[in-house]
């Protein structure tokens, strides 16, 4: 019983934690809180369905395409709809209001398209779903795929923030936005960047989600306020806070819906929102103050 919550937990956590470390980087770095963040990872799920049944394109031959295509909608969303906000804004505060108003109408304007495109059935598809025995737990092929692709790409984004000359400029962006451009630091490109990035990581979210998950065009509000309470969790702008973060919400998920009952998964959720904001608010993972 504790081997297969824990080994369908980190599964599951796996997706969380791939799913907010879009929002990390958006909210951490360009100082935008997306509210239409899940609209663009059902967006890519959709699109990875729709080439999947259409013209028999695995998920995993897409995956570079709607990150891809990710990336440049985001890059395109800082450039025509958030620059003109940061430009306007005398302060963090003011940014961070203006963003919530715009990407409120945002939502709602991707979610018309999609319902439009789509329609407002639930949508799956049956990909490589068969079972896997690990440390004898049967688990679906299609969600340890995805776990994979959480791990890889969590890997790589830490990896290249630590490492890098790109990931310095960002931790410095995300730290210390007033002092950066005193080191040469444009800062307006790294946040178009770090908007961007994040929005393929919604993109690749979105994918992977496409691959084992029922889901229809209204549901981009839970996806965003998964990937919210994970941020917050794991400290605003943490990358590796997020991922720990993740994986554990989704233990606490599953042992809840394993041990007391599969109803109140999103009550215990925000219920542990609630408790780190009272007790800890800059995260779990985010130096005291």
């Amino acid at each position: 019983m504790l081997t297969t919550t824990v080994i369908l937990g980190l599964v599951l956590g796996g997706t969380y934690a791939l799913l907010a470390l879009g929002l990390t980087l958006q909210y951490g770095i360009a100082r935008i809180m997306n509210l239409a963040y899940g609209e663009l990872t059902l967006l890519s799920a959709f699109v990875v369905v729709a080439l999947f049944q259409g013209l028999g394109l695995s998920p995993l031959l897409t995956l570079p395409l709607v990150a891809a295509g990710g990336y440049g909608i985001g890059w395109l969303l800082y450039a025509v709809m958030m620059r003109p906000l940061v430009a306007r804004s005398q302060g963090r505060g003011r940014l961070e209001v203006d963003s919530i108003l715009a990407t409120f109408g945002l939502l709602f304007l991707i979610q018309g398209g999609l319902l439009l495109a789509f329609g407002a059935n639930f949508t799956s598809i049956s990909y490589l779903d068969r079972g896997v025995t690990v440390l004898g737990v049967s688990v679906a092929l299609n969600r340890l795929i995805a776990f994979g692709i959480c791990v890889v790409v969590g890997a790589a984004l830490v990896v290249a923030l630590k490492t890098t000359r790109w990931g310095l400029i960002m931790r410095a962006v995300a730290l210390t936005p007033g002092s950066a451009p005193l080191v040469g630091i444009d800062v307006n490109r790294a946040a178009r960047q770090g908007f961007a990035l994040g929005s393929a990581l919604a993109a690749v979210a979105g994918a992977s989600i496409s691959m084992y998950q029922t889901f229809s065009a209204t549901a981009g509000v839970v996806f965003t306020m998964k990937a919210l309470v994970i941020v917050i969790m794991g400290g605003v702008g943490n990358v590796p806070g997020a991922l720990a973060a993740g994986f554990g919400l989704g233990l606490i998920e599953t042992f809840v819906a394993t041990a007391i009952d599969p109803g109140l998964t999103l009550a215990a959720t925000f219920a542990i929102f609630l408790l780190v904001l009272l007790w800890r608010p800059q995260g779990l993972f985010g130096a005291r103050r």
